[in-house]
């Protein structure tokens, strides 16, 4: 997998010691279903003041910019509790409180999470604890809720890079959890409960706040970006990995701009989407075609008539996703790959209902589903956040952030 943190803008290479540094971390772990890799950038750390998995704050302190050291298995294992029976509790349907949000009523699904407040008064659980808990097996007079973290007892895998070095510490006297910040409220959501899979698809979950045609939403063109520059730039690297050179590529859902840029000499490079003058404009493309797969959720192409699909920001808008993943899977050569990059920005009126209820990471699962539902093979996920937000961006200052950027991948192995 990809490692963003591989090349740091200064590459000075003796160690310092003292002041704060920034840490771009990755931590590597495995499913039943897929592979993962989670990064996230950290500035400003202190490796004498803040709380560090074992001795990584120590390694780092003696590291130079560029370089990177692993932490101990005994760190990555300690990074969350382990797994415990006594965190799965075996609760009446009627514990869960389908009324606790005032302005809508939340049934509970198979494998998904919730705030634990749902659950308040059962096992020590209080009002108003916003940890989150899984719900397991779901019956009509039985729910299983899981208070375990979603990694615990995962074989886990963490490495950090010195990014950046700072003179001076931090200008506050707080004391930052290194391990918290690395596995709170995400790694391990996309993952299934159990190998069961989760329960995404009922309950209205594919209807739509604007159940208009989309050709009447798209009708006018968008000459803009949905995502900051740096989230761009890492989309475009990840493909740059994920697809091989020489590939005949389908940017399916595409417009004005692909983020094709990093595919090395790619035979040519097909485009389908819903706006016939952002398809025009797109210098990237061979060829376009205008297709509103909401509609038709097939593909007009030939079975094995491309290396790799790639879709950018908009699998949130199929209503007809399994369709369209089985669709791609057809018009892919045995080995080719297909791969669906997302963030945390969307219409939210054209956006499946489902996509709006979910966390990040679980979004990474429903993605996770569909490519498993399709039959793909040698399946991955890849999260990056944290990054800083570029200084032209109009939301800098505003967000301290980049876009987040998520992505799942699977290969046509037949």
């Amino acid at each position: 997998m990809r490692d963003p943190f591989a090349d740091p803008a200064d590459t000075e290479a003796q160690p310092k010691q003292g002041g704060a540094l920034d840490a771009g971390f990755m931590l590597d772990w495995a499913s039943a279903e897929a592979r993962h890799r989670e990064c996230l950038f950290l500035p400003w750390l202190e490796p004498e003041r803040d709380r560090w998995p074992g001795d990584l704050g120590a390694a780092l302190r003696g590291l130079g910019v560029g370089q990177g050291h692993e932490a101990s298995r005994e760190a990555a294992a300690g990074l969350v509790p382990h797994e415990e029976a006594v965190g799965v509790l075996e609760l009446p349907a009627s514990a869960f409180n389908r009324g606790l949000r005032r302005h809508r009523r939340v049934e509970p699904r198979a494998g998904r999470f919730y705030p634990r407040a749902f659950i308040a008064g059962h096992a020590g659980i209080e009002a108003g604890d916003r940890e989150l808990f899984r719900v397991g097996a779901l019956e009509e007079d039985r729910l299983v809720a899981d208070l375990n973290h979603p990694l615990a007892d995962h074989e886990l895998r963490l490495q950090a890079r010195v990014m950046a070095r700072h003179a001076h510490g931090r200008d506050d006297d707080r004391s930052v959890n290194i391990a918290r910040l690395l596995t709170a409220r995400g790694p391990g959501m996309q993952a299934r409960w159990r190998g069961r899979p989760t329960d995404f698809w009922t309950g209205g979950a594919l209807e739509r706040e604007d159940p208009d045609r989309d050709a009447v939403f798209y009708a006018a063109p968008r000459r803009v970006h949905h995502l900051d520059a740096t989230a761009r730039a890492e989309i475009a690297a990840l493909y740059g990995a994920c697809i091989p050179p020489g590939a005949r590529v389908l940017d399916l859902m595409s417009s004005w701009e692909s983020h094709l840029d990093r595919v090395e000499t790619p035979e040519a490079v097909i485009g389908l989407g819903m706006n016939a003058q952002e398809l025009a404009d797109n210098p990237r493309l061979a060829s376009a075609h205008v297709q509103d797969l909401n509609v038709w959720p097939g593909l007009p192409y030939s079975p094995g008539s491309f290396d790799a699909v790639a879709c950018t920001a908009s699998v949130e808008y199929l209503t007809q996703p399994e369709a369209v993943f089985q669709a791609v899977r057809e018009v892919l050569r045995p080995g080719g790959v297909f791969v669906v990059t997302f963030s945390d920005r969307c219409f939210p009126t054209k956006a499946i209902a489902v996509w709006e209820r979910l966390y990040d990471f679980e979004r990474m699962g429903l993605v996770l589903d569909l490519f498993l539902r399709a039959g793909f093979a040698d399946l991955a996920t890849f999260s990056l956040r944290g990054l800083p937000r570029p200084a032209d961006d109009p939301y800098a200052g505003r967000l301290d952030h980049a876009d987040p950027v998520f992505a799942v991948w699977g290969y046509r192995r037949d």
